[in-house]
């Protein structure tokens, strides 16, 4: 924005016109130290555990594993990533000026399939030197992850990125939850939804169980793949998560789905009689399970009495 070696506008005239100081253009921010991120480390750790814990409690924590903090360090770490205690307290999530907050829409609803809700939130990743934040949208019925992005800022733009990627690689929802974070009741973000005329959902004030899956994928990541690699850089990160989500949607076993990889997605299924086909079916767009799958594949060969071939894609 300010150019450095204008012909005609020297950098001071170009802050005075920008009302920006020209300390502020000049200032080089430094790169936090190894302890601080060792400390945000355990922070990040003892959140998944014990998601209730304050700066206070977390200080103690500290302490009791060997680091004399105080508490006002633990509440300038614990914002730069983007964590807090969850109670119910008033204005928990503070949007935006002037931005919208839309009513939470899941409560009593049944959820039976896919694209009927879609969900999404921001979490803190530590890497060897320094940290970033992941985005990630999930299909609230398949628990798929649909898109994702990293950053090393919490600006709007990357969380706008996945759910433009989403929407075109899976289609529409109907519903699309979100915490009340000024990312998300930005209008670049929900001015997407609104063009797809989708159902904005928000969780309410301090109800982290109102997002719990997406919490739950939190957990998964790090544990299975963040916090066993001291990773140097963001690439090297995007790496990672990226083998990662591709074993989490592909090959992962899952409790929701009584320990089985998550779901399968139907191709085509060749029907035929004999040398000569009888009929070819392509299974709806969607996700089933094996045990929806099986009990089709079953009853139809049941009624028709015909030998088949079949081809299943993970997803």
């Amino acid at each position: 924005m300010i150019e450095r070696g204008h012909p005609q506008v020297s950098i001071a005239r170009q802050c005075e016109l920008l009302e920006v100081s020209r300390s502020s253009f000049y200032y080089i921010p430094r790169e936090r130290c190894q302890e601080d991120l060792e400390l945000m480390y355990l922070i990040d750790q003892q959140h998944l555990e014990t998601p209730y814990y304050g700066s206070r409690k977390m200080r103690v924590h500290l302490q009791h594993k060997g680091h004399p903090v105080n508490r006002k360090r633990v509440q300038r770490m614990m914002r730069t990533m983007g964590i807090q205690a969850v109670y119910p307290r008033p204005r928990t999530s503070i949007p935006g000026d002037g931005h919208k907050i839309y009513p939470y829409l899941l409560k009593g609803l049944r959820i039976d399939r896919p694209n009927h809700v879609w969900a999404t939130d921001i979490t803190y990743l530590p890497l060897a030197r320094g940290f970033m934040y992941l985005v990630a949208i999930i299909d609230w019925h398949s628990r798929k992850v649909l898109s994702w992005r990293v950053s090393n800022t919490m600006d709007t733009d990357f969380c706008v990125d996945a759910l433009e990627e989403a929407l075109q690689r899976h289609g529409t929802p109907e519903i699309f939850n979100t915490d009340q974070g000024v990312q998300f009741t930005s209008e670049a973000f929900t001015g997407v939804l609104k063009e797809q005329s989708i159902r904005i959902s928000m969780d309410g004030k301090g109800c982290y169980h109102d997002n719990i899956f997406v919490e739950r994928l939190w957990r998964s990541v790090k544990y299975e793949c963040v916090y066993l690699t001291a990773f140097e850089n963001g690439h090297h990160l995007k790496q990672a998560l990226n083998r990662y989500f591709r074993h989490y949607n592909q090959t992962r076993y899952h409790q929701r789905f009584q320990g089985r990889p998550r779901l399968l997605k139907g191709n085509i299924l060749l029907l035929f009689v004999g040398r000569d086909p009888l009929r070819v079916i392509k299974i709806p767009r969607g996700l089933l399970s094996y045990r929806t799958f099986l009990c089709i594949l079953g009853r139809y060969c049941e009624i028709t009495k015909v030998f088949f071939l079949f081809t299943l894609y993970a997803i």
